[in-house]
């Protein structure tokens, strides 16, 4: 599903079920001591991210992790991961092509009480108010992730989520309007022409999709 809302240059692989068990002999460290359902999230995802990197031609090779918890691709590749309960993604990319990108996938229910007003402004869920079919606080934690997965490798800074303010439109698109330092906003542009990333969203098969990709000239973005 998700590949509707990514640009050619992107290639992405899913999976509605596990079929893997276990994880790859150098990145079982990484899970050694998680619960069974975060561990076979791993596993999933990661199998999901070997078939898309062998797309682009690259060998099967581990995938670990950084500082952050974000997947550390061969170099020459870009890529994300996501995963929720009944789906896990992989999309993975050429650098010389494609210069970010973050996907993140929700199911389409209400999130905690309390979570909303954590993760966005009043303008933002104003904005969103007038989107039918779609749980507005899944969307904007959503988009939120995916700005953030392809910011921190791009720019190598933690943006928090009150840093990004989102503006949505009814034919999928968004934009992240970003309260960062100017240095980080500086190097922004050598992804993002002006500064902000720019996205795209769905609904489909009772998941919130989106993604945020800069194509490898920051002149002309895909979204």
């Amino acid at each position: 599903m998700i590949e509707r809302i990514l640009p050619p240059d992107v290639v992405a692989v899913e999976a509605v079920v596990d079929t893997v068990a276990e994880p790859h002999p150098d990145e079982a460290a990484l899970v050694a001591r998680a619960v069974p359902r975060r561990r076979q999230e791993f596993v999933t995802t990661r199998q999901c991210a070997r078939q898309a990197l062998a797309r682009l031609g690259c060998p099967p090779v581990a995938i670990g992790t950084g500082p952050r918890g974000e997947p550390l691709w061969p170099d020459g590749v870009v890529g994300s991961l996501t995963h929720c309960a009944g789906y896990r993604a992989a999309v993975v990319a050429r650098a010389v092509r494609v210069s970010a990108v973050g996907i993140d996938a929700e199911p389409n229910e209400p999130l905690a009480p309390g979570v909303l007003d954590a993760v966005s402004s009043s303008a933002e869920r104003a904005d969103l108010a007038r989107y039918a079919g779609v749980c507005v606080d899944r969307l904007l934690f959503s988009a939120k992730e995916s700005v953030y997965k392809a910011w921190f490798p791009a720019v190598g800074t933690f943006l928090d989520f009150g840093q990004a303010s989102l503006r949505f439109t009814a034919d999928g698109a968004f934009t992240a309007e970003l309260a960062v330092s100017a240095p980080e906003r500086e190097a922004s542009r050598a992804v993002w022409a002006d500064g902000r990333p720019r996205g795209r969203w769905m609904v489909a098969g009772g998941l919130v999709l989106t993604a945020v990709v800069a194509g490898g000239h920051a002149t002309t973005p895909h979204f």
